[in-house]
């Protein structure tokens, strides 16, 4: 039975791969961008799933990052990933519960990050975001515990994305390392030894989404190799 999915953050990354995954399974995908559902604004967010029609699977996908040590990051860096990592997840969750919850069938994973689990230097913003969402999750799964609709969440270590592209060329500007080092310093932070690839994070995703998951409710997958032990 086809199913209907949405995306957020649905365009590039890990986000176009799951999108794909999900239409390679016969599903109605919608993966929008920014420009068609800015997930930190409550207006655009409830219209865009007010028009979506009922939804069976969301996916909270949209996510940003910076990086600086504490005493560097501003205000406004640090509002913004609490803006787009949790209140986004937050607002879309809140917007297709409704309709999950009185057809008693739904599934919400977020896309959060081994930063939900540990502190890693250099990423206040970041770290706090994803334990945001990941504490967010765990709240909704309590909620809906004994109910059709759960909620869980993917934790990947690095995945070879624009926004690791960005992390790979801001230790290269700060420590003139070459790429390829760069690369291998953020590959290292896992037991893998290597980058995560997209599509690695969505068969994680489509495995929590399935239907056959439904005893599965307010868990993190960590995507790291081993290196976390919860």
């Amino acid at each position: 039975m086809s199913r209907l999915v949405v995306v957020t953050g649905g365009t590039r990354g890990i986000g176009a791969a799951i999108a794909a995954r999900f239409r390679d399974a016969g599903d109605t995908v919608l993966a929008p961008g920014r420009s068609e559902c800015d997930v930190t604004d409550e207006n655009a967010v409830s219209e865009y799933f007010a028009a979506a029609g009922p939804v069976d699977v969301l996916i909270n996908n949209a996510g940003i990052s910076s990086s600086a040590p504490v005493s560097r990051t501003t205000l406004d860096d640090w509002r913004q990933q609490i803006d787009v990592n949790a209140t986004g997840a937050f607002l879309c969750t809140r917007a297709v519960l409704p309709g999950m919850r009185s057809r008693d069938s739904g599934r919400i994973v977020t896309v959060a990050s081994t930063a939900s689990h540990v502190g890693y230097r250099y990423t206040a913003g970041y770290t706090a975001s994803k334990h945001a969402a990941a504490g967010l999750m765990r709240a909704v799964a309590a909620e809906l515990a004994g109910t059709g609709v759960t909620a869980n969440a993917v934790c990947p270590a690095f995945v070879r994305t624009d926004m690791t592209a960005t992390s790979v060329a801001r230790i290269q500007e700060r420590t003139g390392r070459a790429s390829e080092e760069a690369e291998a310093a953020l590959a290292s932070a896992s037991p893998l030894g290597r980058l995560l690839e997209p599509g690695e994070v969505a068969f994680a995703v489509s495995f929590l989404a399935a239907p056959e998951a439904a005893a599965i409710n307010g868990q993190t997958l960590v995507l790291d190799g081993g290196g976390i032990q919860l």
